[in-house]
């Protein structure tokens, strides 16, 4: 019998940061685990996301925090910097400092696509009102007053409130009362009048939002005056990396006096090695929550009173372009900075004379509060909460008391269903008001209200090899498609695979493979989005089978030992046959890269059994044989798996290689091109056939049939993204190289197909070698020296490989011809690192054979033009050869 689940409502009370937040992760935990939902947002703001932090549209306001830090998602690192990337700001970089109102409007394009994705799941709705309280019983339901009159039940709340409101208890009553005194500078229109009047202006506090307000009132004829008790701003962010430390380690029994000493000495490091202190303090960010608890309230209330302020100026950080502006401001004397408290206040009329404890009088048109949040969260829902036991204040009578995000009554149970994040829980947190930390509060909320995935009891489907699936049938027939399409080499698999992830949101393989096809086939795909989604379902619903092909993909794009982990899954794994495409180097991945030469052959012939003559597994067996150099037996086995499957892709490649290796030339063009005009034209790399079919035409030396099939089958616009750099750009450096194309390649169309990202900053050593080429055929310099400089940095292949290959072909470029020789001939022992076939890496050894002939080392041209013939005949090698100098 099947048991009907009940949908819940959740009700989330504020539409800012957090709440916004909140309400993403509901909406996709929810979708992911197929569980119903009622979703309410509660706040009387115009659009989510904004709240008071992101709501000003002064561009000069930026992020304390930079773009890499302020993901909405805690596993997907980089998705508001590729938003941004997505929205008008192409160039933008983890490292940079967006605006604000910028990412208000990141939140709400984020919660507004989660919504749409979750259509069919969730049903949200938002009421532009406030709740005013609370009641209900302990047993029953929340019941939520609002301000228009109306009553709001849901099966739980998240108070998502924000920081408590300032008070501004701290002014004399003569301030207080005076119009010229601005208690709330961030209610829309507050200081529209401050803005008209040139008078100078004094902010109390000295904090960041002290640091916006001074660089929206700067002008060149007004003063801005700021005071506050420590009269410390807020450090900046350095200008560049800084270098990354490791916590220190902590005494057993901490106290404050000993956390004292050894936060001091790990900064006194942390100077000593990277020459900053910032190093330090970031590395405790991860351990703040516990060392607060650690401490007795006495030591954290001394810690405020003493530590307080030089904590927050050095922890909440300006950006570097806001510390400049500041700068300019106080060095031409339009900013000043005092420490100390005001004491009395005299309204004269047009001006208020204050008075501060350090004896000086400041005379300013306007007064702003901006000493922040209040300790006390006073609005009528939390007054009403407190009031009935229902809450009580935190810790140092801050915010509330949690339990795990859990409101404490006044008994110390989690008696009711009420739930918050972020600056209310600061008194048991203390750092929880950044995003950072209130993202994965957010996420926790979502998994602790939404009930775990329902268990599967049924027979589950299975894939196309027989291996289970962990999601449903509709589902599992999309990704049998998307399979099957990748196993033949045929194009429409991401198309598959994505409607088997739209099915079913929670389908780690699903998820997975669209991360592998967008990480190595350039498809269009999010991959740290795919990937996040992957890991995401993987611990909610997956076998050991399917979490351990996650791990795989996970280390493959993140390129930490993928390689070793993709023959671990398939030693458990044999028949997954997605894995096995993936560790095969053919057409479709790049296959294992780090390890011996021979391991994929040993790897395919080790799982034989698991397939029993499948195709597809004869099919990359004849590949491997061709590789080998054993190309009857490779053929035979080709034509095998072609006469099962006709569309087999791999078989076809391998066929094509064994033409060309054997230099059947004539017969390998007729043959390639009758499939390709065929069978093939499903081809997902389509493109790549007809690129052997160009290598033949090169090797006959027919430089018109070569132009006719650049221009029919290989331009760009006919073949686009990675496959037109492999493809149709190598093909033009190899027509240039050998003769067979004559005025100016068209090489500016080959780059304009791909991304600088890709051209750039490859994230294969296979997609760095051709991009190394266009670059050279291209004489683009500058960006083949940026490629250089990224290779030199990234994984071990790019590094021994890439790096030294892009300055050969610099010194080509540069008609350093013996300095380019020299450097490409080290590099061929090497160069089956980079993936691919011996006909695409042959592309190495034609530059080489160039840079000898134009450095007049034909001796050395001529051994390689003999050795090159002796493996396989070609017209156009003989006829090089003979034109050689005596």
């Amino acid at each position: 019998m099947t048991e009907v689940r009940k949908r819940p409502t959740v009700a989330i009370v504020g539409a800012g940061a957090a709440g916004t937040l909140t309400a993403v992760q509901l909406c996709e935990t929810a979708t992911r685990r197929r569980t119903p939902l009622d979703l309410v947002l509660v706040d009387p703001a115009p659009e989510a996301g904004r709240g008071t932090a992101y709501a000003t549209p002064d561009p000069r306001h930026r992020l304390n925090v930079p773009a890499g830090g302020m993901s909405c998602y805690p596993d997907d690192p980089g998705h508001f910097t590729r938003w941004l990337c997505r929205h008008g700001e192409p160039t933008v970089r983890g490292a940079d400092f967006a605006t604000r109102y910028r990412y208000g409007a990141y939140l709400a394009d984020t919660l507004a696509q989660a919504v749409v994705r979750s259509h069919g799941t969730v049903a949200v709705r938002r009421l532009r009102t406030r709740a005013e309280s609370c009641t209900g019983t302990p047993e029953g339901p929340v019941e939520l007053h609002l301000a228009d009159g109306g009553l709001l039940t849901a099966d739980s709340a998240v108070l998502a409130t924000g920081p408590a409101a300032p008070t501004a208890a701290w002014a004399p009553p003569a301030l207080r009362a005076s119009p010229r005194f601005v208690n709330s500078p961030w209610i829309p229109g507050a200081l529209d009048a401050v803005r008209e009047d040139a008078a100078d202006v004094l902010l109390v506090g000295t904090g960041l939002t002290a640091v916006d307000l001074a660089l929206t009132l700067d002008r060149p004829e007004r003063t801005i005056h700021t005071v506050s008790r420590s009269g410390l701003l807020p450090q900046p962010h350095a200008l560049g990396p800084t270098g990354a430390m490791e916590a220190p380690r902590w005494p057993r029994d901490l106290t404050l006096s000993g956390l004292r000493r050894t936060v001091y000495r790990h900064i006194s490091r942390s100077v000593r090695t990277h020459g900053d202190w910032r190093p330090a303090l970031d590395s405790l960010r991860p351990h703040t929550a516990h060392l607060w608890h650690s401490l007795t309230p006495e030591e954290r209330g001394e810690f405020l009173g003493d530590e307080g302020a030089l904590w927050n100026t050095h922890r909440h950080r300006m950006a570097p372009a806001t510390a400049e502006s500041l700068t300019r401001a106080r060095t031409a004397r339009r900013l000043r900075v005092h420490t100390g408290t005001i004491t009395d206040v005299v309204d004269s009329g047009d001006r208020l004379v204050v008075t501060l404890s350090n004896g000086r009088t400041v005379r300013a048109g306007w007064v702003i509060d901006c000493t922040g949040p209040g300790q006390r969260l006073e609005d009528p829902l939390w007054r009403s909460l407190f009031e009935s036991g229902t809450a009580v204040p935190g810790p140092l009578g801050m915010g509330t008391a949690t339990r795990d995000g859990r409101l404490l009554d006044a008994q110390g149970r989690c008696a009711r269903p009420l739930f918050t994040l972020g600056a209310p829980r600061r008194g048991e947190l203390w750092e929880t008001t950044a995003i950072p930390e209130i993202r994965v509060q957010a996420a926790a909320l979502a998994r602790q209200l939404l009930a775990p995935p329902a268990r599967r009891t049924r027979r589950r489907p299975v894939d196309g090899l027989g291996l289970p699936l962990s999601t449903h049938a509709e589902a599992a027939t999309a990704y049998r498609n998307g399979l099957d399409r990748v196993l033949k080499v045929r194009a429409g698999a991401e198309d598959a695979f994505a409607r088997a992830v739209a099915l079913d949101p929670g389908f780690a393989l699903g998820h997975a493979a669209l991360a592998l096809l967008g990480h190595e086939c350039g498809a269009a795909v999010d991959v740290p989005r795919a990937l996040a989604d992957a890991q995401r379902s993987a611990h909610e619903r997956a076998d050991e089978r399917e979490s351990s092909f996650v791990d795989v993909i996970t280390r493959r794009v993140q390129s930490t030992d993928g390689d070793r982990a993709l023959i671990r899954h398939l030693d458990t794994h044999p028949a997954d046959a997605l894995a096995l495409a993936t560790a095969v180097p053919t057409i479709a991945f790049s296959g294992v890269t780090d390890l011996d030469d021979d391991y994929a052959l040993r790897l395919v012939e080790r799982t034989s059994p698991a397939y029993d003559g499948h195709w597809f597994h004869t099919s990359l067996l004849a590949f491997l044989r061709q590789e080998q150099g054993r190309l009857h037996e490779a053929g035979e086995l080709a034509h095998r798996a072609l006469a099962v499957e006709p569309a087999s892709g791999h078989a076809v490649h391998a066929l094509a290689h064994v033409h060309y290796e054997s230099g059947a030339h004539e017969a390998g063009r007729d043959w390639l091109d009758r499939w390709v005009s065929g069978q093939g034209r499903g081809a997902v790399h389509r493109a790549h056939f007809s690129w052997h079919i160009a290598l033949h035409e090169l090797a006959l030396d027919d430089p018109a049939a070569v132009r006719r099939r650049w221009f029919a089958q290989l331009a760009p616009g006919r073949v686009t993204g990675v496959r037109a750099l492999v493809d149709s750009g190598s093909l033009l450096w190899r027509a240039r190289l050998s003769g067979n194309w004559q005025g100016e390649l068209p090489t500016s169309d080959v780059l304009d197909s791909v991304t600088c990202e890709v051209l750039e900053r490859p994230a294969t050593a296979f997609t760095a070698l051709h991009a190394a080429v266009a670059l050279t055929a291209a004489g683009d310099l500058p960006a083949l020296r940026r490629l250089r400089d990224h290779a030199a940095g990234a994984d071990p292949v790019q590094r021994e490989v890439i790096a030294p290959l892009c300055d050969a072909f610099t010194a080509l470029a540069e008609q350093r011809f013996h300095e380019a020789a020299h450097g490409l001939d080290a590099l061929l022992p090497v160069l089956r690192k980079v993936g691919g076939s011996a006909a695409q890496r042959e592309v190495v050894e034609e530059t080489l054979l160039y840079a000898l002939v134009s450095a007049g080392r034909c001796d050395a041209a001529r051994r390689l033009l003999d050795a090159r013939l002796d493996r396989k005949p070609a017209p156009r090698d003989r006829r090089m050869l003979a034109g050689l100098p005596g």
